[in-house]
């Protein structure tokens, strides 16, 4: 599809700046979305209370944290619903809450209630009014915007017959319609069944192609980690971790090692080159049970062939990297409030 983005001015563009303590710096790419110590207070709860971000453009960044943690209230800043306590930030190079910036937003919320008697082609026409787009602009942008999401066919429907994944594919159009820089989506793949959430990754991955920079804010760590190019962990209204997926995941490979037997001089053998830890006594099925701490996958025949050199029978030998779920657990359990 033809992309219709014209550039915001040159004074809109947003560039690098010097990142927050403790935040992974993104290159040198341009940044869509960046606070610094952002607070936000209701009375005497604290909702937000210090965070940092950096978000680059044309990527996916994925949003995470425990209920509670702050997400919500910290989609309602940067989308000038509610205006921060403290702190400072910029979309797209703008204050938050600037109408220049929120012209290239867009938005689905978790909780949309969309009007039901309208037609697809209708519904979308009415945002893409809400956005100021010229009437003779609106039909191109409307099919295209239908056709990015797959629903073409339906354009003539009306959404009180779409289904819950189309409901949220149309969310998206709508969210697509004036040809945004940003997008941010919050829990687009809640209550949707396998294929509805695949659909929406494969939007999102779509819309990252197109170079619009996706904000996503979801608790389903397996769809945060298939579609994004680097997250942030928040607890308590603050950012404990912050970086690119691959880096923050990798490390130490480990690796369980099935034994029909353990000979002493295996043992020692393998804790020579690696950390290891033995299981105290065989299973049930007469097996123990060693995990090694490698370095990378090479060292995986290696293993394997320490193992026959000792006369051992190896049952298995099952490698495990660390996954998002492991580092989202050990940042909200080793978070000092």
């Amino acid at each position: 599809m033809t992309s219709l983005r014209t550039p915001l001015p040159a004074e809109t563009h947003p560039a690098p700046t010097t990142p927050p303590a403790g935040a992974a710096p993104a290159g040198d790419l341009p940044l869509a979305i960046e606070t610094h110590g952002l607070r936000k207070e209701y009375g005497r709860k604290v909702a937000v209370a210090n965070l940092s971000l950096r978000v680059p453009a044309g990527q996916v960044f994925g949003f995470l944290g425990p209920n509670g943690a702050g997400k919500s209230t910290t989609v309602k800043m940067l989308t000038g619903l509610v205006r921060p306590t403290a702190g400072r930030g910029s979309l797209l190079g703008r204050p938050l809450g600037d109408p220049a910036a929120r012209r290239r937003l867009g938005f689905l919320p978790e909780q949309f209630r969309f009007h039901e008697w309208l037609r697809a082609e209708e519904f979308l026409d009415l945002h893409a009014s809400l956005y100021g787009l010229p009437g003779r602009e609106r039909p191109r942008r409307i099919a295209e915007s239908l056709a990015l999401v797959g629903l073409s066919s339906r354009a003539g429907d009306t959404l009180g017959t779409f289904s819950k994944g189309m409901l949220q594919r149309i969310g998206i159009a709508q969210a697509v319609i004036a040809d945004p820089l940003l997008v941010i989506l919050d829990e687009p793949t809640s209550a949707l069944d396998p294929i509805g959430r695949r659909d929406v990754r494969d939007l999102i991955r779509r819309l990252r192609e197109r170079g619009i920079a996706v904000f996503l804010n979801s608790h389903l760590l397996s769809e945060v980690e298939s579609v994004c190019d680097r997250v942030a962990i928040i607890d308590h209204g603050m950012v404990v971790r912050q970086g690119a997926l691959r880096d923050l995941v990798a490390g130490a490979l480990e690796a369980e090692v099935r034994l029909d037997a353990l000979p002493p001089a295996l043992l020692i053998a393998l804790g020579e080159r690696w950390p290891a830890v033995p299981s105290a006594a065989p299973d049930g099925a007469g097996c123990w049970t060693v995990r090694l701490t490698l370095q990378d996958d090479a060292d995986l025949p290696r293993v394997a062939d320490l193992v026959l050199r000792h006369g051992a029978g190896l049952h298995a030998l099952i490698p495990r990297r660390t996954t998002l779920e492991d580092l989202f657990v050990q940042s909200v359990e080793n978070h000092d409030v």
